[in-house]
């Protein structure tokens, strides 16, 4: 059946797919134009609008109408709107075009982004894509994809701009003129001396400042910053955010230059790794896709391991209640106060962890500054104790010449429960801030003390300085 003619009027979106953002009203009019098969007025709408924008609006199509809309691209457009898609949108339309035109988009795409979605593709799928490129291509993606996973080597580009340094800045530019158009980035070139060691790098506008006639060598000042090809692309984030750049090279043992990292590709992996630690941290194993991709059973299955971990932690708080059975039976106000001295603690604990995994990730923290957090955590937990131990304390006070509550011994039931929140406020803060520096220290993620595996680790340890404070204060009274 033939396409039917695009009608002069704009085409409406349905009312209910309309949505607040510019990107779900567009995605819904791709629908809608896909449906009622108004293919020129489909084409009029990919024609328009930012690369990225058109990606998302594609993304959000149901898998049959993706492949309809990315077919109706103009062919230039198809290779940028292809590198902003997600990988499952990727994945899936490889399989839906020929030979030809799946080795024509890898061939377009920049080696970091092909790398990046040849990792996720199954690896028969990925052996198949690989051998659609040309040698020269099939050369670079076997190269990158050889380098250790989390690796710099993963997220570089060969696609750069070397100079050498006896060349004029007229010959260099003329160099730029012909050789850029492919270069990831042209904000810097690089100078390299014999056998491609890197010796420099210089800002492209101090090319364009300075006599033509000017050597290369003689802007050299051979101070430069690089990455290197094994080092974890974690030290990749930490060194843009240090020295403010917008791509790094990136060099060999040799000091050969192999490529560049650009700042695109480091942010990604920030985000991938801040979500991570977010996620470790509310008590889940990190997600590998975005929340509504990850089937039922992986989600149970990632939730569920950290539930287990903690059902057996509160065991273990249920044990140490029971150990105290005789106590609470005998002085049952005691009860009263359990879930606000461990709730406390728990707290102080989880904010404690929080802050410390964060600074770790920043580079704020160092395992060789565990000495100055335990003495800042022992000081601050102290007065946030104290601080806590005082309103507590005064609560009691009030209610007891209020309404009379807690009996003839409430002066002593104020004191055990007012210096009970300094001594968990101050174990809290202490446990949150070491854990994550041992776990470091043993090679662990840090984000794995997550607020609920600190909360439960001093919900069992706080029922112990209660009652332990409570025999102090109250033996020969209540107890």
């Amino acid at each position: 059946m033939n396409p039917t003619p695009s009608d002069a009027g704009v085409t409406q979106a349905a009312p209910d797919a309309v949505d607040a953002d510019p990107i779900g009203t567009l995605s819904a009019e791709l629908a809608l134009c896909i449906a009622e098969r108004r293919f020129d007025r489909l084409k009029q709408r990919l024609r328009g609008g930012e690369i990225p924008d058109v990606a998302e609006a594609i993304d959000r199509l149901p898998a049959e109408q993706e492949a309809v809309a990315f077919r109706l691209l103009d062919r230039e457009r198809a290779f940028d709107v292809f590198e902003h898609l997600s990988f499952d949108a990727q994945e899936h339309l490889l399989h839906t075009l020929s030979d030809a035109d799946a080795a024509a988009v890898l061939e377009e795409m920049s080696a970091d982004d092909r790398t990046a979605l040849l990792e996720e593709l199954p690896g028969k799928v990925t052996v198949r894509m690989i051998n659609l490129l040309s040698a020269d291509e099939r050369a670079t993606a076997l190269q990158l994809l050889g380098y250790p996973e989390e690796s710099i080597g993963r997220l570089m580009t060969p696609d750069y701009v070397r100079v050498k340094p006896a060349w004029t800045v007229a010959e260099a530019l003329a160099h730029v003129r012909v050789f850029g158009e492919d270069s990831e980035t042209l904000n810097v070139v690089y100078v390299t001396g014999p056998g491609g060691v890197l010796i420099d790098d210089l800002r492209i506008r101090q090319l364009l400042t300075v006599d033509p006639e000017t050597r290369i060598e003689a802007l050299m000042d051979r101070a430069f910053v690089a990455l290197n090809v094994l080092d974890d692309q974690e030290t990749a984030v930490a060194t843009f955010r240090r020295h403010d750049r917008s791509a790094l090279p990136v060099v060999d043992g040799a000091g050969v230059l192999v490529g560049i990292v650009t700042v695109d590709d480091v942010l990604d992996v920030q985000e991938r790794e801040a979500t991570e630690d977010i996620q470790m941290l509310g008590g889940v194993q990190a997600l590998d896709d975005p929340y509504l991709q990850v089937p039922v059973w992986t989600m149970v299955r990632k939730r569920g391991v950290w539930l287990i971990i903690l059902l057996f932690g509160g065991m273990l708080t249920a044990e140490a209640m029971a150990f105290y059975e005789d106590e609470l039976a005998n002085a049952v106000v005691l009860a009263i106060f359990l879930p606000l001295i461990i709730a406390s603690g728990g707290n102080s604990g989880a904010q404690a962890a929080t802050l410390i995994t964060r600074a770790l990730a920043l580079g704020e923290v160092r395992l060789s500054d565990w000495w100055r957090v335990m003495r800042r955590e022992l000081a601050s937990g102290l007065l946030l104790g104290v601080i806590l131990g005082v309103l507590g304390a005064a609560r009691i006070a009030l209610w007891a010449f209020a309404f009379g509550a807690y009996g003839e011994y409430w002066p002593l039931v104020m004191l055990t429960v007012g210096v009970s929140l300094v001594g968990v406020v101050v174990w809290g803060s202490l446990s949150g801030s070491l854990l994550p520096l041992l776990l470091k220290r043993l090679g662990a993620d840090p984000a794995t003390s997550s607020a609920p595996f600190i909360a439960t680790l001093v919900d069992v340890t706080g029922i112990v300085i209660f009652f332990t404070i409570a025999t102090w204060f109250l033996s020969g009274t209540l107890l």
